[in-house]
């Protein structure tokens, strides 16, 4: 039923309950886990006053999803197939053209469950996600305590 099963992973606190349902799927339908995490290139600091420049947003935000993946992985069982990934853009659209472009059948993600202007100030990537994907998406809300 589940061959490919795409984790998107920001690097938050709690992701390891993530990792264990997607390790769940994996184990249960032997299908291998795709680590998947986005080098956000919408630099919200970029201006005269900032100071934090185009190319030290990104290098800043690769390295934060290369730890991501990494910290990821760690947390799914050894017994699982995994392949990984780090590519670069907005977070939502890269995630669906993941599912698109390597037929993932199944996405796994966290949410932080933010609400009220939380939610409306910095949006809920899963949410985008589970409204636009072709496949099944399976959300674990993280909290600091997982």
């Amino acid at each position: 039923m589940y061959d490919d099963i795409l984790l998107p992973t920001d690097g938050s606190d709690g992701i390891a309950a993530a990792a264990e349902h997607a390790g769940n799927f994996a184990h249960r339908f032997d299908a291998t886990v795709h680590v998947l995490s986005v080098v956000d290139t919408r630099n919200r600091f970029e201006s005269p006053t900032a100071g934090l420049s185009a190319e030290a947003w990104t290098e800043a935000e690769r390295e934060r999803a290369e730890q991501a993946v990494d910290d990821t992985v760690s947390a799914l069982p050894e017994s699982v197939p995994v392949e990984t990934a780090v590519v670069e853009g907005v977070p939502r659209s890269e995630i669906l053209a993941y599912v698109e472009d390597e037929r993932s059948d199944l996405v796994v993600m966290g949410t932080h469950g933010r609400t009220g202007l939380d939610h409306y100030l910095i949006g809920s990537v899963a949410e985008k996600v589970v409204r636009r994907s072709p496949v099944p998406v399976v959300t674990v809300r993280l909290t600091a305590e997982d």
